[in-house]
């Protein structure tokens, strides 16, 4: 299985949803389990983004589907990124 981090940024409407119903957010991670991703981690953050989110997905078609049906609500915006762990990055980097 592939890793991907996640980061997610709430919209206003996002905003008045999690503040009325805090517990909507496991219910999401229950939808993008039923996706076919698995969430491995997942923490709230300051900055620029509100969540940060480690998944697990058989492949890329999988978590585009994912980033794709949560953008589509509204109520957040996703930046999505490919992650390799560091010992197989070290593997590819020797490879000739």
């Amino acid at each position: 299985m592939a890793i991907y981090v996640m980061l997610t940024k709430l919209t206003e409407d996002g905003r008045k949803t999690i503040k009325e119903k805090p517990e909507r957010i496991k219910e999401v991670n229950k939808e993008v389990e039923a996706m076919g991703a698995k969430i491995i981690t997942q923490y709230a953050v300051l900055g620029l983004y509100d969540f940060v989110n480690i998944l697990e997905a058989p492949n890329n078609q999988v978590i585009t589907k994912v980033a794709v049906e949560l953008g589509s609500r509204g109520t957040l915006e996703t930046m999505t990124l490919a992650a390799i762990d560091i010992d197989s990055f070290i593997e590819t980097i020797k490879r000739k």
